[in-house]
């Protein structure tokens, strides 16, 4: 197949993400034919080669083609590729609980897998309907969260994403109404007032009776806005929640395994959730699988309760497959210097990515671990900019007002200078 045909097959009949189906070049948005990936980079089937800025949404921070992960996958598929997990368990599986339970806060002690974020968000939710179902307290079946979030795009973990990224008002008669604040304006590094947290600490106050849990994204918001916001903020949301009884959830998806410079976000502001949502750097980009965490007490809870099980269950649930790439991602991750690593990559963010600060349509520059965003005035025109990163040998996809990096943790200083300065580049373009 040609890459014209491969491309005009792609064009007939495969919808992409956040892309429209059209005959009549209504969305002329670029798409780039991947040979292959290996390390930091991408082969394009045209010979080029670009360095990856994204992890492929976060996900491969070991990078591509990795030969211990490779020669795992090779084994287990030798054993099973796939079993069903009802009534049935294996190694991998276990071995996997037992990692997240030894990685995650001292409390989540029980595991649920599943096969992707967003399922992992849908599944926190229930259990936090469930548990309060078992307490006799049925009420409770909504949500409060923070405006410029993003969970996920099923219905459940979208009630709770922002009601304008997240395109609220295409879906009012089906989706359920949760309560939002506005975000908080306190940054990263900076204290929480009084003021910052009234509005929450009002309507948590005041609608504890139905509101479930919580549902927050720990200190990094990630596809609604890409904003970090104070770990004080985050501290006191959890003595809030401790205060009129209402569960806290964290979505580490975007943020657990590093990230940010921490394992986990919530590290930043030393909270322990009563559920936790982990996905994406999982597997290290391999397979799709995801888990939600919780307690034993609120496991143990749901399990007493009525209906005495709790009404979830994937069928890819548990892959063995995931479960291996997943165990041999964390051992890779956890035996690397990986905290100086993400400290080396900050460093090299803050320096290259400086001159954005000083141009005209740039709004912010915002740097956390691994993590670099720059804010414009205005949104990309992606028909523009996409073929300019291109063009410039990196493969950088932003979206909406947003240009950002999220790199593999292994990439090396050269090649994160050409991230960067593709992106101060091609941002001093738009400037003129």
């Amino acid at each position: 197949m040609t890459d014209d045909q491969l491309l005009d097959i792609d064009k007939a009949h495969i919808w992409h993400p956040y892309s429209a189906m059209s005959n009549e070049g209504v969305s002329d948005l670029p798409v780039y034919p991947v040979a292959s990936a290996n390390g930091v980079r991408l082969k394009l089937t045209d010979g080029r080669e670009l360095i990856d800025g994204m992890s492929s949404w976060w996900c491969a921070i070991h990078g591509y083609n990795h030969p211990e992960i490779n020669r795992a996958l090779e084994q287990q598929l030798k054993k099973m590729s796939h079993v069903m997990f009802g009534g049935l368990t294996h190694q991998p599986a276990v071995e996997l609980a037992l990692q997240l339970v030894n990685l995650t806060p001292e409390a989540l002690q029980s595991v649920f897998f599943s096969d992707s974020g967003s399922v992992s968000v849908e599944v926190a939710m229930k259990m936090a309907i469930q548990y309060w179902h078992a307490k006799e307290q049925p009420n409770k079946q909504q949500f409060l969260t923070i405006r410029n979030g993003y969970h996920g795009d099923t219905f459940g973990a979208m009630s709770v994403s922002d009601p304008v990224t997240g395109m609220h008002s295409l879906f009012n008669d089906t989706l359920t109404e949760q309560y939002f604040v506005d975000a908080p304006v306190c940054r990263f590094g900076q204290p929480c007032t009084d003021d910052d947290i009234a509005e929450f600490e009002q309507i948590l106050s005041t609608e504890k009776d139905h509101i479930a849990a919580v549902i927050m994204e720990p200190i990094v918001q990630g596809a609604g806005g890409m904003y970090f916001y104070s770990a004080e903020y985050l501290h006191r949301v959890r003595e809030l929640c401790e205060q009129h009884h209402v569960l806290l959830i964290l979505d580490e998806i975007a943020t657990g395994f590093g990230r940010t410079g921490k394992l986990f976000a919530c590290e930043h502001a030393d909270v322990t959730p009563d559920i936790m949502c982990v996905g994406k750097a999982l597997t290290g980009g391999y397979m799709s699988l995801a888990a939600t965490l919780t307690s034993k007490d609120i496991s143990d809870t749901i399990s007493q309760g009525d209906p005495g099980v709790f009404m979830h269950g994937p069928t890819f649930m548990a892959n063995p497959l995931a479960c291996t790439a997943a165990l041999v991602n964390l051992k890779l991750l956890l035996v690397s210097p990986w905290q100086s690593e993400i400290s080396r990559i900050e460093e090299q963010l803050e320096t290259g990515l400086e001159p954005c600060r000083t141009m005209a349509t740039v709004h912010d520059v915002r740097i956390l671990g691994a993590i670099a965003v720059v804010e414009l005035n205005n949104p990309v025109d992606m028909t523009v900019i996409q073929p300019l990163f291109v063009d410039a040998g990196v493969w950088i996809r932003p979206f909406g007002k947003l240009v950002y990096l999220m790199p593999p943790f292994i990439i090396e200083n050269e090649d994160l200078e050409k991230l960067t300065t593709a992106v101060v580049n091609i941002v001093s373009k738009l400037s003129t």
